[in-house]
Order: structure tokens, then C-alpha cells, then sequence
């Protein structure tokens, strides 16, 4: 189990914050049309430390981080699937090696033209989603129902992790050595792990081989009151009419709509807005996803105490969790605008938000273990491709919206983010539950 865990946390750092830490920190060769605050005379100074160098305005930087989920909505339901009959291990393991592998090639794919670095990343988002899909049906296998929010989250932490870990010393790197090092670097730390994850790793506690006998028959006997074995045959009727499932997707896709613009975005906003330099962009970058690991372990943490004190109910407990997660955050959104001058503020807003939207990771973004553990796996799959649409048109939209204008552009995108938000929480709170679904035990399904 923590050797599931800590190959899941280190391996994440070979994801998608590679690029959009590197974007935010590699020069141009001219200036972009954008107005005289952000910061891009310093830039030029020292661009031939950098590494090459690329003419790519904000319209086209939005068009290669969105590209990675361009097509990243194709693979998820089907890998849900198999990997929630088959194991995740092999999936995982093959798809997060072909992942850091592509990451070592970026730098070669940028000299060889923006079309060839969009086909890179297109196949990047395509193995870097199986891994997140296919590792959903080992929670279903590891997770004793009252610990489920906590290793979720852990899990999930890695990935924060593997993202501040390449935001703080990306700028020293980008600056020292060169952006492409930053690739390399983490493209061969992911090759690594990989390596770990198929030693380490195992698909559920009945084949490990260093398990104790104790903690294997808590983890066995837990899950076997929750009857969560898969099955071939899949209730889609059922599933198309359940409203708790929609509320479930619905969210995935507005929450991950805000979700994929600061991840994506940050480090350009520290360096445009607050005019902080490429280095200081990676840091204060970094620093939010640093809070963030640490509130997304706590959460966990105090959710699975709640439910096991019987303190609320479960169904209070998601709901009341992802509401702090939208509704602190929005706010935040909605005062940036108007507190852009002021550094110190716009920080402490930018800490708090970064804190409380990881409280969605313990309502509706996990929810789906609660409703339906039987089909885990492939209803992550289809939860995923709500996301990774979700992510395709929110990066294009803000690049278009960034672009146009450089400073009422963000408050737009903050808006319009903000207002998507509220409605997927909106349709939660109305149609979210908690308990297994007729439709997801054993005994009643309809099969397609």
C-alpha cells in the first residue's frame, strides 16, 4: 500500500507541469502585442541563457497546453473498463513510461515547429489520462471504506507535489541551464519511477507479496461488505437516467474548467499581473501548490474522521465539502481583479483559494466510489472525459481572452470561470447522494 501511494506521488511529477511551467519562463524572439506591465523587456535581456528561443503569443500557447487533452477524452471510458477487470498495475505502469518519455522529446518537438509539439502532446495527454483513469480501480481494491477519503487524497497530493517540486526550481533551471533541462530532468525521474512502480506495485492485497496477513484480511473483509467486484456487464441504461451520476460528471467538468486554467496559467499570471520575474513566477507557483498538498492530506484526514465518529452524514459531508471548495475559491476569483496592485494581497487570496478548493477532492470529485464501487473505474473514465473536455476549451478560451487583452482579459477569465463553477455546484448540491446505487449492486443491473 505505501509503495502504491509514494510511486504514485513521485511519478506525478512527470505530468503536465512540466509544460506550463516552461511556458511561463521561456522567451520570445519578439515582444508580444500585450501591454508594457508584463514584464517582457527583462525577458529579452537574458533570453540566450534560456535556451531556443519561440515566437508563440499567448493565442498559440493557449492552443499547445489545451492540445493535450485534445484527444484526451477518447481513452478513459474504455480504460476504466479493462483496467477495472483486468488490474491497473501494467497500465499504469507502460502508459506513465511512455508519458516521461515523451517529456524527454519536447524539447526537440518545440525546435521542430508548433505543429510537431501539438502532436507530442496529444499523445502525452493520451497515456498521461490512462494512468489517472486506470489507478482508480486500485482504490476500489485498497481502500477500506473509512480510510477511502485519506488515500485518495494522498494519492492526489503526489501530483500536487510532483507539480510544486517542478515549479520551485523550474525558474533556477530554466535560468542556469536552460528550459529544456527541466524536461529531461523530470522526463528521466519519470522513467525512474516507472521502473519503481512495476516492483513496487501490486493490484490488490490478495497477490502482495509483503502485506501483512493482518492488514490484508481488514482491507478483504472491509470491501467485501461493500460487494464492490467488477463485472463485465454494464447497467448503461440505468446510469444515463441516475441524477446523482450526472451531478457527479456535471462538476467534473466545471470544476476541472477553473482547475486546468491555474494549473496551466499561474506562473504567466505571477509574471504578467504581479510582474514577479520568470524565477520568482516558479516559486510564488509552486508555493500555492505546496498549500495545497498539505490542505489536500488534511482534508482527507478530517473527512474520514467525521464519517467515522458519525459526526454527519456522508452525503453532509460531500456536500458540505465541495461547497467550501467552490464557493471560497469563487470569491477569491472575483477579488483578484480589483486587488491586482497590491501583491501581498493578491497572494494571501491566491493561498486561501489554493487551500479550500482541495476540499472538492473529499466531496464530488470522489464521489463515485460512494454511489457505485462496482464500476469505479469506468465511471472515473467517463467522469474523466467531462474533465479533459472541460480542459480543452477552458485553456483555449483563456489563451483567446489573455491574448486579447492582457489585463481586463484575466478578469474575464476569472468570471466566466467562477460563474461555470457555481453552476456545476449548484446542480450537486441538488442531485448529489451517497449510498450504492440500485443499479450498482450485484443483484439488480441492466445490462446493455
Amino acid at each position: 500500500m505505501p509503495s502504491r501511494t509514494e510511486a504514485k506521488g513521485v511519478g506525478a511529477i512527470s505530468s503536465d507541469g512540466n509544460l506550463s511551467t516552461t511556458h511561463a519562463q521561456t522567451p520570445r524572439k519578439e515582444r508580444p502585442p500585450v501591454d508594457s506591465q508584463d514584464g517582457w523587456n527583462g525577458t529579452l535581456q537574458h533570453s540566450e541563457a534560456m535556451g531556443p528561443v519561440y515566437n508563440w503569443g499567448p493565442e498559440i500557447q493557449g492552443i499547445i497546453l489545451s492540445s493535450y487533452n485534445y484527444a484526451s477524452f477518447l481513452p478513459p471510458i474504455p480504460t476504466g473498463y479493462i483496467a477495472g477487470i483486468f488490474g491497473a498495475k501494467y497500465l499504469v505502469g507502460v502508459n506513465l513510461l511512455l508519458s516521461s518519455v515523451l517529456a524527454l522529446l519536447i524539447p526537440l518537438a518545440a525546435d521542430a515547429g508548433v505543429l510537431s509539439i501539438i502532436v507530442l502532446r496529444i499523445v502525452q495527454g493520451l497515456a498521461q489520462v490512462m494512468v489517472s483513469t486506470s489507478q482508480f480501480s486500485l482504490w476500489v481494491k485498497w481502500s477500506p471504506p473509512l480510510e477511502k477519503s485519506q488515500l485518495i487524497n494522498i494519492a492526489v497530493s503526489g501530483h500536487l507535489m510532483g507539480s510544486f517540486i517542478t515549479l520551485l526550481i523550474g525558474g533556477f533551471l530554466c535560468q542556469t541551464k536552460g528550459w529544456p533541462s527541466i524536461f529531461y530532468i523530470f522526463g528521466g525521474i519519470g522513467c525512474a519511477c516507472s521502473f519503481l512502480w512495476f516492483l513496487l506495485v501490486y493490484d490488490d492485497p490478495k497477490h502482495h507479496r509483503f502485506i501483512s496477513a493482518g492488514e490484508k484480511e481488514y482491507i478483504v473483509c472491509s470491501l467485501a461488505q461493500q460487494g464492490c467486484s467488477p463485472g463485465w456487464s454494464l447497467p448503461i441504461k440505468a446510469m444515463i437516467k441516475s441524477l446523482p451520476l450526472w451531478g457527479i460528471l456535471v462538476f467534473h467538468f466545471t470544476q476541472y474548467w477553473i482547475f486546468n486554467i491555474l494549473i496551466m496559467y499561474l506562473p504567466t499570471y505571477f509574471n504578467s499581473v504581479l510582474q514577479a520575474n520568470f524565477r520568482d513566477s516558479g516559486i510564488l507557483s509552486a508555493l500555492l501548490l505546496g498549500t495545497a498538498c498539505i490542505g489536500t492530506i488534511l482534508g482527507g484526514l478530517l473527512v474520514d474522521f467525521l464519517h467515522s465518529r458519525k459526526i454527519f452524514r456522508l452525503v453532509t459531508i460531500r456536500k458540505l465539502s465541495t461547497a467550501i471548495g467552490v464557493l471560497v475559491p469563487s470569491v477569491v476569483f472575483v477579488s483578484l481583479h480589483w486587488v491586482r496592485f497590491s501583491f501581498s494581497a493578491s497572494m494571501g487570496l491566491l493561498a486561501l483559494s489554493s487551500v479550500t478548493s482541495t476540499f472538492c477532492q473529499t466531496g464530488a470529485l470522489v464521489n463515485i466510489l460512494d454511489i457505485a464501487p462496482r464500476y469505479t473505474s469506468f465511471l472515473q473514465g467517463l467522469s474523466e472525459v467531462f474533465a479533459y473536455l472541460s480542459g480543452a476549451i477552458s485553456s483555449t478560451v483563456a489563451g483567446f481572452l489573455i491574448g486579447q487583452d492582457s489585463e481586463f482579459g484575466w478578469r474575464n477569465v476569472f468570471l466566466i470561470a467562477v460563474s461555470i463553477n457555481m453552476s456545476g455546484l449548484v446542480f450537486y448540491l441538488i442531485f448529489g447522494q451517497a449510498k450504492v446505487q440500485d443499479w450498482a449492486t450485484e443483484q439488480n443491473f441492466t445490462q446493455l
